[in-house]
């Protein structure tokens, strides 16, 4: 759960504009994080130069994929439903192939392939590169799997085809994998050990966003604080490095620096933070750069140190408060998110009150709250029994919620009466007249058009606040535009 979710993006069907000499139809759907968006437009990049135009026409496709998530049993349940769709789409259209990509893919390729028939494809998320050998086997009438996970691919040498853009935010990953064993997360082992992209790489993909427009990126990762690049190689094995390697070796704070200073005016988030790799020195370059969004995603899990140790987070209670302190003494202006699981195994009201606790003293601007919700392949699945009532998890989980709506409100009234740098990202979705855009700490606000367009750094009046909206008017163009 280290990962945002949206649930409005779910399920997504991708469009890019056609090359005319493609002759073959590509339906790609996503499901799960900002990774397996970021991935999906990875292997569309891959499969325009195999011949394949993309469509939002599911009955027009020779090619259907399905970019999937295993962090929550309902992303899993949707999928299987989607699949049992094609399914009946392709009995119509017997040439049709779909395949399974992302997550889901090594632990039910079994499954899928063998036992229940339902798909021809097969490919992990290491594996993409290998989609046209892969696509010319199911050409030929035979299935195809490849879930083998790599210790070095970071598809820093594949540009991302921008799908579903607002032609204003991109994401750009610098990692993939990752090594944290927290107790309730299927992540390692769909995929794999953590590995760092070449900086240089990021930083051409940086530049030729903002050449083509792109005023705010994302730097993406599993856990993007664990960034390290030493040359190649798995992080893990950063300690048998040459001494010239550790002298040059790029951490994620020495990697935020280089992109502020590549493009000075274009604004830079990342996600997603672990507590336990997060340094002073990420939070000191944040301060240093007026670039840097002052927002960071903290997920903490669980106020409980028993709870801590039992899902394997390698902090404490107490080591999160100082982490805090110092955000909030380098950036007092920060915005912190969090992600929260109530009803872990063992769960008692002690540790749901201390979770409770640990979010008053953090007041986080939102929140990302679940239930408990045991994952196959898991550690916690393997050895702990799932024995928290769904009622007690669902009674938790309200006071949870509640809890941060009162924090969010709190927040969001500490912006009335400032005037604030938004960038304008679309149309308001409950108002053609006004745009909605985000500040530096990722609130969203929305204000009358006027003469302003999207893509424009706009200083605006923030007059009034919902829980969640900065409710405003513009004052004029920011310096930054």
């Amino acid at each position: 759960m280290e990962k945002i979710i949206d649930e409005s993006q779910q399920g997504s069907s991708l469009s890019l504009e056609n090359n005319e000499k493609n002759g073959r139809k590509l339906y790609i759907e996503s499901y799960g994080c900002q990774m397996n968006f970021s991935d999906s437009e990875i292997v569309a990049s891959i499969l325009a130069k195999e011949g394949f135009n993309t469509t939002q026409d599911l009955n027009d496709a020779d090619l259907v994929l399905v970019n999937t998530c295993s962090i929550r049993e309902k992303a899993e349940q949707t999928v299987r439903k989607r699949l049992e769709k094609f399914n009946a789409v392709k009995r119509t259209r017997p040439n049709m192939k779909v395949g399974v990509l992302g997550c889901m893919a090594e632990r039910l390729k079994s499954k899928f392939l063998e036992e229940e028939k339902i798909v021809d494809m097969v490919v992990g998320p290491d594996a993409y590169k290998d989609l046209p050998n892969l696509i010319q086997e199911i050409d030929e009438g035979r299935n195809a799997v490849n879930v083998i996970l790599s210790k070095d691919e970071t598809y820093g040498d594949v540009a991302p085809v921008r799908l579903n853009t607002n032609g204003v935010s991109a994401f750009v990953s610098i990692t993939r994998g990752c090594d944290n064993m927290c107790t309730f997360c299927v992540v390692p082992f769909t995929r794999g050990r953590e590995r760092s992209r070449d900086p240089q790489s990021i930083l051409e993909e940086v530049n030729d966003l903002w050449d083509r427009g792109f005023k705010e990126i994302t730097l993406l990762g599993q856990n993007v604080d664990s960034y390290l690049w030493y040359g190649g190689g798995l992080k893990k094995d950063f300690d048998k490095a040459t001494d010239m390697q550790k002298a040059t070796s790029v951490n994620f704070a020495g990697l935020l620096e280089l992109v502020a200073q590549a493009q000075p005016k274009m604004r830079i988030r990342f996600s997603t933070s672990n507590p336990q790799d997060m340094t002073l020195d990420v939070i000191e370059a944040m301060a240093k750069y007026r670039n840097i969004c002052k927002y960071i995603h903290l997920p903490v899990q669980s106020g409980s140190n028993r709870i801590l140790k039992a899902m394997n987070r390698l902090h404490t209670r107490e080591e999160y408060f100082e982490l805090i302190d110092n955000i909030k003494k380098l950036i007092p202006d920060c915005a912190i998110s969090q992600d929260m699981i109530t009803g872990f195994p063992t769960e008692t009201e002690e540790d749901h009150r201390d979770t409770l606790s640990l979010m008053e003293y953090v007041k986080y601007d939102f929140g990302f709250m679940f239930a408990y919700s045991e994952r196959p392949g898991t550690l916690a699945e393997r050895k702990m029994k799932d024995d928290i009532p769904e009622e007690t998890k669902k009674r938790r989980l309200t006071e949870i919620i509640y809890l941060q709506q009162k924090h969010s409100f709190y927040r969001t009234q500490q912006h009335v009466g400032k005037t604030e740098e938004i960038l304008i990202e679309g149309t308001s979705k409950k108002s053609d007249a006004h745009w909605m855009g985000r500040n530096s700490q990722n609130t969203v606000a929305v204000f009358p058009k006027e003469h302003y367009k999207v893509g424009d750094f706009v200083n605006v009046k923030i007059n009034e606040c919902t829980s969640a909206t900065l409710i405003g008017e513009a004052v004029g163009y920011s310096e930054n535009n």
